[in-house]
């Protein structure tokens, strides 16, 4: 089972991501930084919305929700315990919960530690994780309200999930989170290839997502806690734990 997934720019590196099911003419938008390149798309392709998915509640995801659930009538799916502070949801959802996308089921994942109110969408079917920022393209989201410990046990789930998934997060920052890894591994020949591929895509204005799980369990330092090599670069013992080495990964994140 496939979806037709697009990828739309928005604001200066944030990105919507527009899912189709052919089969049943569903389409869902997950996160609306803003609602006018999402329009546009829907337009060009001559898709009705009939879903917007919502992953957190930082205005630079949900800008454009009103505005788009107006002029399309389409359906908003988010967070229950964060409905507080989201716009107004007609479908709230909680980890553990399913939904479906056309003929696809969507699986709320718990996805605390950018913010704790964080969810991410799974789809089984299509192999696609719609991460938001929690598990991003060669990093992850900075602690603004959770723990280490609630991003270390997000990540460890994520990483837990089918190698081949697509992981659709919500920013271009691949080439910056790249330089961070080389920073701690600057010989590294895996992370050297990536960087290089990574700054061909961007040369020529091309996104560098979705990326594969599998591309990140070798090359993300937030997935790879029980790596030795990793955990001498940062200076830590060899019996460090991977929470440890997750700990001090991303405190050198924020410094960097």
């Amino acid at each position: 089972m496939t979806l037709d997934l697009q990828i739309i720019p928005c604001l200066s590196d944030n990105y919507a991501w527009l899912i189709h099911d052919e089969t049943t003419d569903t389409t869902a938008v997950i996160d609306v930084p803003d609602a006018v390149p999402v329009l546009d798309a829907l337009q060009a392709r001559g898709w009705k919305l009939t879903h917007i998915l919502i992953t957190h509640h930082h205005e630079d995801h949900i800008a454009g929700v009103e505005a788009l659930s107006q002029a399309t009538g389409a359906r908003v799916v988010g967070a229950r315990r964060d409905s507080h502070r989201l716009p107004p949801l007609t479908d709230p959802v909680e980890p553990g919960d399913s939904f479906p996308v056309g003929i696809h089921a969507a699986e709320v994942l718990d996805a605390a530690g950018h913010t704790v109110g964080h969810i991410a969408y799974y789809l089984p079917g299509p192999g696609l994780l719609f991460s938001g920022d929690s598990l991003m393209s060669w990093g992850c989201g900075r602690l603004f309200e959770g723990t280490p410990v609630q991003m270390f046990d997000t990540l460890t789930r994520m990483a837990a999930l089918p190698p081949e998934t697509r992981i659709c997060s919500g920013h271009e920052y691949t080439e910056a989170n790249g330089r961070f890894a080389l920073s701690l591994e600057p010989m590294h020949s895996e992370l050297l290839n990536r960087m290089e591929e990574v700054r061909i895509l961007r040369a020529k204005g091309e996104p560098t997502l979705p990326a594969t799980l599998e591309r990140e369990l070798a090359t993300n330092p937030f997935l790879r806690g029980e790596d030795p090599a990793l955990k001498a670069a940062l200076g830590l013992s060899p019996g460090a734990s991977a929470l440890e080495t997750f700990t001090e990964a991303r405190a050198r994140k924020d410094r960097f």
